[in-house]
This record gives C-alpha cells, sequence and structure tokens, in this order.
C-alpha cells in the first residue's frame, strides 16, 4: 500500500507554503480563491492518500464580484446592471464595475483570476471568443455570462432570454393578422441571439406553409439609424413587405421613421414590431408591438448562478433561458390589401 501523504507532500505538489496548505485544509485564515483550488484540486488527484479538509464542506468563495457590461448603460444594459448591483447588494457582495463601449478591447478576462479581491464575475453580452471564455473557465474561476454571444460549452453557466420561442410569437401574431410577406431587421449575423430569432421567425412561417425570403433579411447593429437604413432598403423592393420585425426596440423605430420617409401610416400601410419592451416602445406613435424580455430577472438569476458557484454548489441547469412575452400595441394590424 501506497504510504498515507502528508500536508508537506501536497506544499511540495502545488508549490504553495506549508501554512497555505493548512488554513486550506482547516478551512481557516485568507487564501486567494486560486490557491484554495490549486489545494484542492491536489487533494482530489491524491484521493484517499491524501489528508482530508476538516471542519466539513468547503467554506463559500469571498470577495466582490466583477461586474463586465462593455456597452454604454442605456435602458437595456442599464436594466441588467442594476438588477445585478441590487441583487448583489441582498447577499452582502460588493461590485467591482466595468462599463462603457470603451473597454471593449481591454484584454481583462486573463487578469481576473490573480486578482485576490475578486470571487468571481458577471459578463454581458461579453465580445471575447468562447474559446477565451473557456480558457477563463480552465482556470476555475467561477464566472456567468448574460446573453451570451457565441455559442458556449454546457459547463459554463450562462442566462438569457428565449430568442427563438419570442421571434416565433411575434411573427406568429403577424401572420394571424394575415401577413404572408414579412421583412426581418436582424442582428448581427454573428450572433447567437440573431440565428436563434431567425430560426423562430422561419418556425413561425413554416407553420402556416410558407418559406422565409432571403431578400426579405437584413442583418445589421441594432440602432435606430441602421434599423431606418434596413427598413429602407425593403420598403423600397418592387415587391416590399406588408410588415417589419426588427430585432430590437430601437432598430423597430428606425423602421417607422423609415415608413413616415415613405408617407407611409403604420399600422394602416406597414405593421411594424420590435423585440425588447424597452420604455422606447411605449413613447412611439403609434407605440410598439414588441416582445418582452425579462432584463431585470436576467440579472437575479445571474447573480444567483453565481452565489451558487461561490457557495461550491453543484449546477445541473447551467444554460438558462427565460421566457419571453409578445406585447401586443397599436403598430400591428392586418395588411391593407
Amino acid at each position: 500500500m501506497p504510504s498515507r501523504v502528508t500536508v508537506r507532500d501536497i506544499a511540495a505538489e502545488t508549490g504553495v507554503s506549508i501554512a497555505t496548505v493548512s488554513r486550506v485544509l482547516n478551512q481557516s485564515g485568507s487564501v486567494a480563491p486560486q490557491t484554495r483550488e490549486l489545494v484542492e484540486q491536489a487533494v482530489q488527484r491524491l484521493g484517499g492518500r491524501a489528508p482530508s479538509p476538516r471542519g466539513g464542506s468547503p467554506k463559500p468563495v469571498g470577495g466582490a464580484v466583477y461586474l463586465r457590461c462593455p456597452y454604454v448603460l442605456t435602458d437595456y444594459f442599464g436594466l441588467i446592471v442594476s438588477s445585478i448591483a441590487e441583487t448583489l447588494d441582498r447577499h452582502g457582495r460588493q461590485l467591482v464595475l466595468n462599463a462603457g463601449e470603451a473597454t471593449q478591447h481591454d484584454q481583462v478576462l486573463a487578469r481576473l483570476p490573480a486578482q485576490r479581491d475578486l470571487a468571481g464575475a458577471i459578463l454581458i453580452l461579453p465580445p471575447e471568443t468562447s474559446d477565451e471564455l473557456i480558457q477563463l473557465r480552465s482556470r476555475r474561476f467561477p464566472f456567468v455570462v448574460v446573453d451570451p454571444r457565441t455559442p458556449l460549452p454546457r459547463d459554463i453557466a450562462a442566462v438569457s432570454a428565449a430568442h427563438f420561442s419570442g421571434a416565433r410569437q411575434v411573427t406568429a401574431h403577424l401572420v394571424e393578422l394575415g401577413h404572408t410577406r414579412i421583412g426581418v431587421i436582424g442582428g448581427p449575423s454573428e450572433w447567437l441571439a440573431s440565428d436563434a430569432r431567425l430560426s423562430g421567425h422561419a418556425a413561425a412561417l413554416a407553420d402556416v406553409g410558407i418559406l422565409p425570403d432571403p431578400a426579405l433579411v437584413r442583418p445589421v447593429e441594432p440602432t435606430i439609424d441602421q434599423g431606418r437604413r434596413a427598413a429602407g432598403q425593403l420598403l423600397d423592393l418592387a415587391h416590399p413587405p406588408t410588415a417589419l420585425v426588427a430585432f430590437n426596440d430601437k432598430a423597430a423605430v428606425g423602421a417607422l421613421q423609415a415608413a413616415a420617409d415613405r408617407g407611409l401610416v403604420v399600422p394602416r400601410d406597414l405593421s411594424v414590431a420590435g423585440f425588447d419592451d424597452i420604455d422606447l416602445s411605449r413613447a412611439t406613435f403609434p407605440a410598439l408591438t414588441t416582445v418582452r424580455q425579462p432584463l431585470q430577472e436576467m440579472g437575479r438569476m445571474a447573480v444567483s448562478l453565481l452565489i451558487r458557484l461561490l457557495d461550491r454548489h453543484e449546477l445541473e441547469a447551467l444554460h438558462v433561458e427565460l421566457a419571453t412575452e409578445l406585447i401586443p400595441r397599436a403598430s400591428t394590424a392586418g395588411p391593407n390589401h
């Protein structure tokens, strides 16, 4: 039988001091999260020959939560960030906020595990690649992604809205009103949400035997100006659509402007629908039909998942999709034949 491993052996295995190994095993004193993980991994590798941690189950990871939102904190991102901040406060966790478009090119992920005052992170629509997020996970740094831009492995915790079903709901609504030629002002083609919503749109059309027409799809950055430009292109077609579905409410406002530019009356001559249900959707004339995303609940759920990771709980449902809801308003009606 192999000899039993000692605290000294674990220290040699991990490259940390004997005192640090003792603090981890005894669940006492202050130890950096990455160092604690290093020692615990060594204990797991050595199995029954290693001394067991005392004091019951491992203690929760202490420290602040890093929140990265590399976008302007508008009514969309602002709602998510505010709900995260409020929920973290209820858990007694401090927040370190990194926000604004200027931060999009900051190489921050690689530095996070080395910051001793950080327990974990919440990343909102991160611009980093899936490989970079996988690399962060491989360093055993706890984090949760809100509204992932790219597909992620199942073992990276993520929260998003049900993009597919939301798009299917709004397109089905237009089909029920009698529209068969529906234009789509989509989001950036490399976004996961864009693909899911296009699939939802196509599914609603397939339900009534209509094939999607690629000529009626315009992927753009979801802004008012880009929505106006894309809607103008669709409305200037020889056979224009009778309804437009936009990636978000801002692009839908651009579609309303494009319709007004051409003397079209909404919804008499053209139906327009958005996505998100931010305050802007209720400030237009006519008020926008849209799909409500549970933005604040997305923030709260992200905190819930992260706290469970920090408390060292096992997570099974790591990819959480929250239900969307169709909000019919005055911008949609039957086609004017």
